[in-house]
């Protein structure tokens, strides 16, 4: 439940990831702030943007990162510098295509592990938060609220359950695309919906 989310790679360029993704939480009916992170613009979709995430003059509880893989490594560096409390790392290039990628995870729990910051991904579409309003995907829609908890691995089957949840009504308390599990795991999430009690 962030109260406030920055988006590490938010960008203007169409069709993007961190384009879809910035839209989709300044367009939700999430209450909390969303800061647009781009070292190249002063402003994203007419949002003031910050060339850093230690550039924001306020505590940022979310980090959603979109960079390209060898640059998370310091991202996270530096998310964990500035206090932020988790991160989504949506971006791909890691142990999926070998020893190099795998390096750069080893060196993305590092940073996070200095700052006990906890990671979501790498390599996943996101995470729903209904009931409150967040979008932290680059899918179309965001999901209904109610009180199913949706995990899956696979961004494609994520994405077929939210088309098929919008059709037939069907709404979730949480909607998590976990990718890698480089940190957060099914064991995390299942715990922390078994006590959340938006979840039936």
């Amino acid at each position: 439940a962030p109260r406030s989310v920055a988006v590490i790679g938010a960008t203007e360029t169409p069709g993007s990831v961190g384009r879809s993704i910035f839209s989709n939480l300044i367009n939700s009916p999430f209450a909390g702030k969303v800061f647009p992170i781009n070292p190249r613009r002063t402003k994203v979709l007419e949002i003031r943007a910050y060339p850093t995430i230690g550039a924001v003059p306020e505590p940022v509880d979310l980090a959603v990162v979109v960079t390209p893989a060898p640059s998370v490594p310091d991202v996270i560096g530096e998310c964990a510098a500035a206090g932020v409390g988790g991160a989504v790392i949506i971006s791909a290039g890691f142990k999926e295509i070998g020893p190099a990628g795998a390096d750069l995870e080893r060196r993305i729990l590092e940073q996070a592990k200095h700052a006990r910051m906890r990671l979501i991904g790498p390599n996943c579409l996101g995470v729903m938060r209904p009931g409150i309003g967040l979008n932290a995907t680059f899918a179309a829609q965001i999901a209904r609220p109610g009180n199913v908890g949706f995990l899956s691995q696979s961004g494609a089957l994520c994405t077929s359950i939210l088309d098929w949840s919008l059709r037939v009504e069907v709404g979730f308390s949480a909607f998590v695309s976990i990718g890698s599990m480089i940190d957060v795991g099914w064991g995390d999430l299942i715990d922390y919906l078994g006590d959340d009690p938006d979840t039936k």
